[in-house]
C-alpha cells in the first residue's frame, strides 16, 4: 500500500523486481483515494533497477545475478544418478517455460539421455509432443501412461515443478518405485524449483536444486552421458518398450459420433489442432496461442491438441477460475497482435465473462473465440455422475443465443451443429481475417466425461479410464 505519493516511484519498482524475480507473479498495489488524487510537486531521487525487456522473457536466460549460484555439488549428484538409473522420467513444470532457453535444454535432456518426459498442464508447450519420448501432461486428467510411468520410475527429475495435488494423487502412494530405489541409493526424486519453501513441502527429494531451473538445466546437460556408452542401453530400451506398450494400451481415447447425434467435444479439439497443423506450410500453429476458461473443455485441449511450442497455452490452472479464457485471449492478442490467439471455453465458463466480447469488437482485437456448448457446467456434472448418482444440483445451464448474442456486438458467429459440417466451419473460423473477432459455437455431447480421470484421494495409477470405472491400476 503506497501512503505518501513520494514512495510511488520506488514502490512501483519495487513491485515490478517482485513481479518478475524468483517465480514470477502478480503483484497488487494498493493506491488509496488522497494519493491517486494528490500531486508530486518536489522530484524524487531515483533510480529503476529493473530493466526494460521485451513481454513474457526473462532479464537473464541463466541465472539471475541477484540469485544465489546454482550447487554444482548437488548437481553432479544429479547427473550420477541420472546417468545409473534404468527407468528415469522427467516431470517438466511452468519453470521451464521461464527462458526461451528452457524448452532447447530439456529436448537435450531428453535426447542425451534418451529420457521420456511429461509435463504439467502449465507446462504443455515446454516439450514438443510429437516425439516418441513425449508423454504428454500427467495428473488428475492426464495419460494414463504418463501416471504408470511415475509410478514406476526409478528416478523422477522434476523441473520447475512443486508436486501439486492435481499431480501426485494420494500423496503417500506416489512415485513408489523412486521411494523404493531412494532406499538402496540407486535412485529418488531430484527437485529443480526456485523457491525454498517448496522444497519437501509435498514430496521428499533426495535431491534437492535451489535456483533458476534453467540456469540449473544449462549445468546438468553437459554432465549426462547417453545410455549406450554408461551400460543400460539395454534398460532403458526395456523402459521405453514398457511405456510404448502402455501408449498402444491407454490412449486418450472416447467414442465417436454418430451420424444425426450431436458431435464430441474431443473432435471439434482434433479438427482444430489437424487444420492449424496443416495450415500455411505447417507453420500456422507456431504462431498460434491458445486461451482457455475452466471446466471440461480445458482438459480435452489440454488432452487432444498436440503442444509443440513453448508459451503457446494461457490457462488459470487449478485455481478454476471460470471465465478466464476470453479476458486472457483478450490480453494475449493485444501483447502479440501478429499471431492467431483462439479462446477455447465452454458454455458455462465463457458465460461468466462474455461481454469482453464487446472489449474486443470495439477496440478491433482480433481474436477468436470457440465455444463448446453442452449446455451444462461439464466438470461438476460429471463428478454429479460418478460420485453423486446423477443428482444435478444448479449444473444445467440456460444460455442465451451465442450467435445472436455475438452479432449484437459487431461480431462475426458461425454455429457448428453436426460432424459433418465441422471441417468447412473450422475453415471459415479459422480464416477470418476481419478487424473484429469472431465466434464459433460448436453443439456438442451433453453427458461426455473427461477421462482418464484420478479420483480424489486414489493413487495415479488407479485412475478411471472410462464410465465403466475400468482402472489401468498395474
Amino acid at each position: 500500500m503506497i501512503k505518501d505519493i513520494a514512495e510511488l516511484p520506488r514502490r512501483i519498482n519495487e513491485a515490478f523486481k517482485i513481479a518478475t524475480s524468483g517465480r514470477p507473479g502478480p503483484v497488487l498495489v494498493d493506491l488509496p483515494k488522497d494519493v491517486t488524487a494528490g500531486v508530486l510537486r518536489t522530484p524524487v531521487p531515483f533510480k529503476a533497477t529493473t530493466p526494460g525487456r521485451p513481454l513474457g522473457l526473462p532479464k537473464n536466460p541463466l541465472q539471475p545475478k541477484d540469485e544465489a549460484p546454482i550447487d554444482m555439488l548437488a548437481i553432479k549428484q544429479a547427473a550420477d544418478l541420472i546417468n545409473g538409473a534404468q527407468r528415469p522420467i522427467i516431470y517438466a513444470g511452468n519453470g521451464v517455460l521461464s527462458s526461451p532457453l528452457g524448452p532447447v535444454l530439456l529436448a537435450k535432456l531428453s535426447e542425451i539421455g534418451n529420457i521420456p518426459v511429461t509435463t504439467t498442464l502449465q507446462g504443455l508447450g515446454a516439450f514438443d509432443e510429437s516425439s516418441d519420448r513425449s508423454l504428454h501432461m500427467l495428473g488428475m486428467h492426464g495419460s494414463a501412461y504418463a501416471n504408470l510411468a511415475i509410478q514406476h520410475a526409478d528416478v523422477i527429475i522434476t523441473l520447475g515443478a512443486r508436486f501439486d495435488d492435481r499431480v501426485t494423487g494420494k500423496i503417500d502412494t506416489f512415485a513408489p518405485a523412486a521411494r523404493a530405489a531412494a532406499t538402496s541409493g540407486r535412485g529418488g526424486i531430484i527437485h529443480f524449483e526456485i523457491q525454498p519453501k517448496n522444497v519437501n513441502k509435498v514430496v521428499e527429494a533426495q535431491i534437492p536444486i535451489l535456483g533458476d531451473v534453467v540456469a540449473g538445466l544449462d549445468a546438468l546437460v553437459p554432465l549426462i552421458r547417453s545410455p549406450a556408452s554408461n551400460g543400460t542401453a539395454g534398460a532403458r530400451y526395456e523402459w521405453l518398450k514398457e511405456i510404448k506398450e502402455w501408449k498402444h494400451k491407454y490412449p486418450f481415447t472416447y467414442e465417436a459420433s454418430k451420424p444425426e447425434e450431436p458431435m464430441k467435444p474431443q473432435e471439434v479439439i482434433e479438427e482444430l489442432d489437424r487444420q492449424l497443423s496443416l495450415g500455411k506450410d505447417g507453420k500456422w500453429k507456431e504462431e498460434t496461442v491458445i486461451t482457455t476458461g475452466v471446466g471440461q473443455h480445458q482438459m480435452w485441449v489440454a488432452q487432444h491438441y498436440r503442444w509443440k511450442v513453448p508459451r503457446s497455452m494461457v490457462t488459470s490452472g487449478g485455481l478454476g477460475t471460470m471465465g478466464f479464457g476470453l479476458p486472457a485471449a483478450v490480453g494475449a492478442k493485444v501483447a502479440a497482435p501478429h499471431k492467431t490467439v483462439i479462446d477455447i471455453d465452454g458454455d458455462a465458463s465463457f458465460s461468466m465473462t462474455a461481454m469482453e466480447l464487446q472489449t474486443a469488437s470495439q477496440f478491433g482485437i482480433g481474436v477468436k473465440v470457440l465455444v463448446l456448448n453442452n449446455k451444462f457446467q461439464g466438470m461438476v456434472q460429471q463428478w454429479q455422475d460418478l460420485f453423486y448418482d446423477a443428482r444435478y444440483s444448479h449444473t444445467a445451464m440456460t444460455n442465451p443465443d451465442f450467435i445472436l448474442l455475438a452479432q449484437a456486438m459487431g461480431v462475426h458467429a458461425i454455429r457448428c451443429e453436426t460432424f459433418e459440417e465441422l471441417p468447412a466451419k473450422m475453415k471459415e473460423f479459422l480464416e477470418y481475417r476481419g478487424d473484429k473477432p469472431v465466434l464459433m459455437e460448436c453443439l456438442v455431447e451433453t453427458n461426455e466425461h473427461v477421462f482418464p480421470m484420478v479420483p480424489a484421494g486414489k493413487a495415479l495409477h488407479e485412475q478411471i479410464l472410462h464410465k465403466s470405472l475400468r482402472t489401468s491400476k498395474e
